[in-house]
């Protein structure tokens, strides 16, 4: 895998855009619509700017994690079945992603992220759970937790939100609840996809790092201004972001022209 190599400037940008999508994702979700776009623009070939991108957010999510058990919020026995099924299903998504030709997924991505980012801005918000879960404990753990596991491996943005919204919708549960289970979930996902891209070694270290350092200073910074601000003004910011990072990538790869 050809690594090119990145300038100062591009890895203060990198920073600078995990300092932004943490700070964003802490508020209202969705970092990884402008963390995966930003690192596309740095040159990173595709299969490393996925990996990558697990990098960092894996350490986003283990803390985020680590704090819910500490402060009593979950319980292993609760998640760990869940935790588990989710594991495997995003290491099988991983695997299945190096499979692909990377100049299809030069073009596969960006797709991707379009649709997810229109997914982002319209979906309504989940509302607390009614209590009568539509899909027993087994069928939701065998059956949707890997099928969601396994996108977070072969892609990721917007995954915690799907955890999020179908332990409402299909299990019932009130959606700060569905939210702390999403998160245990979602640290499973990514640190199963982080093994295998660290086996084939689709990371690039020196980017990862920049972004973790930013990670922790946006979600620092987010927590300061929680329920401060409207979600749902974010979330057409984060989606007007992506959308201008995702032309000007376009425009470098030559499928956009205005003259």
């Amino acid at each position: 895998m050809e690594i090119p190599e990145l300038s100062i400037q591009v890895l203060f940008l990198l920073f600078l855009t995990a300092i932004v999508a943490s700070f964003l994702d802490t508020l209202a979700g969705g970092g990884g619509l402008l963390t995966v776009p930003a690192l596309i623009l740095s040159g990173i070939p595709p299969l490393a700017v996925l990996g990558t991108n697990k990098f960092q957010s894996s350490m986003g999510s283990g803390t985020a994690t680590l704090m819910m058990f500490i402060n009593k919020k979950v319980t292993w026995k609760e998640v760990r079945g869940l935790m588990l099924f989710a594991f495997m299903g995003s290491a099988m998504g991983a695997s299945a992603v190096q499979l692909i030709d990377p100049e299809m997924l030069s073009f596969v991505i960006p797709v991707v992220l379009l649709f997810i980012a229109i997914y982002f801005l319209i979906s309504p918000k989940p509302k607390e759970g009614d209590g009568e879960p539509k899909l027993s404990y087994q069928k939701y753990r065998n059956f949707v937790v890997p099928l969601i596991g396994s996108y977070d491996g072969f892609f990721g943005p917007g995954t915690g939100s799907f955890f999020a919204l179908s332990g409402v919708s299909l299990r019932g549960r009130g959606l700060i609840s569905a939210t702390i289970v999403a998160k245990t979930m979602n640290f499973a996902t990514n640190f199963a996809a982080l093994l295998v891209f660290l086996t084939t070694g689709r990371i690039v270290w020196i980017a990862g790092i920049f972004m973790i350092v930013g990670q922790g200073i946006g979600a620092w910074l987010g927590s300061k201004f929680l329920f401060r601000i409207n979600p749902s003004y974010l979330r057409v910011l984060i989606v007007l972001m992506c959308g201008a990072m995702l032309i000007r990538y376009s425009i470098s790869m030559g499928w956009l022209k205005f003259s």
